[in-house]
């Protein structure tokens, strides 16, 4: 019997050997274009290669792609936006979300063609995970469940700016290893049809970040989602928030590194890999 019992747990993977989880990236965009985006990208990729919690597919159409270019020389509108509409068929109809634990926003933009937009919330109802980055809230604002879902809209930004983000939840993967306040340069928003009752608050700061008015602003937040897990960073615009070797910097390469933290625990959170709170403040943490 003891022979049997040794063989048999030695049949179970343990947790570190456990399969990585499969994530779909998705960077098209029908509006505002990001220059961080092929970044993000490369970055996301290589924060699960790193970890082994996940491995990455992409949903994403390069406008510039020369395939694209019209006879001036530009991207055709028409040509990109029917391979927007055709990478998204093919990754996000209701029988390819089945292959996924999470999709990632990494700032998309505009109303998106995807085939089912119901049947993808849903995907993430049953316990999923869903995680947006910076421009995901700039997404969709002509369908209101989806706002609904991610938490807030993207309603304007002021120039970029240096502020200090108020780390509202310590404990948290995503926070946990950043300090009570934690000061980046970027591209900082504000929203509208944001209530953070049904939020779980994660960075925030208690003055307008251009004017300096007191008040609360959020930055980043997490949520159930039925059995789902959302969560959500507005940081991401820059291409120096996202790699410590981009040349070009405002901030100092350690933000970039606590950045990537703060998006791998994001996502292992939302993968179900790392335990957070997702219940609601109701206040935000001053």
């Amino acid at each position: 019997m003891a022979a049997v019992m040794v063989v048999g747990a030695a049949g179970v993977p343990s947790p570190a050997q456990a399969a990585p989880k499969k994530v779909l990236v998705v960077t098209v965009t029908l509006g505002f274009r990001h220059s961080s985006i092929p970044t993000a990208e490369k970055i996301i990729a290589e924060l699960g290669e790193r970890s082994g919690a996940y491995t990455v597919e992409y949903a994403r159409v390069e406008p510039n792609d020369p395939q694209f270019k019209g006879p001036d020389g530009k991207p055709d509108k028409a040509k990109v936006d029917e391979a927007i509409k055709a990478v998204l068929a093919e990754k996000m109809s209701p029988a390819a979300l089945k292959h996924y634990d999470a999709v990632i926003f990494a700032n998309t933009t505009g109303d998106l063609p995807i085939p089912d937009k119901q049947a993808f919330l849903d995907w993430i109802k049953s316990g999923k995970g869903f995680v947006g980055m910076h421009a995901a809230t700039d997404t969709f604002h002509g369908y209101p469940p989806y706002i609904q879902m991610i938490g807030g809209e993207f309603k304007t930004h002021g120039p970029q700016v240096e502020v200090e983000a108020i780390n509202e939840d310590p404990q948290c993967p995503a926070c946990r290893h950043l300090p009570s306040q934690w000061t980046v340069f970027d591209e900082i928003y504000q929203f509208k049809n944001f209530e953070r009752a049904t939020v779980h608050g994660l960075l925030t700061l208690d003055k307008h970040p251009n004017n300096k008015t007191p008040g609360d602003y959020p930055v980043s937040w997490c949520k159930e989602y039925g059995k789902g897990r959302v969560f959500y960073t507005s940081l991401g615009h820059r291409e120096d928030m996202w790699d410590p070797n981009w040349p070009d910097r405002k901030n100092p390469k350690e933000v970039a590194v606590a950045y990537q933290a703060h998006i791998l625990g994001g996502i292992k959170w939302a993968l179900g890999l790392e335990k957070g709170n997702a219940k609601p403040q109701k206040t935000a943490v001053q």
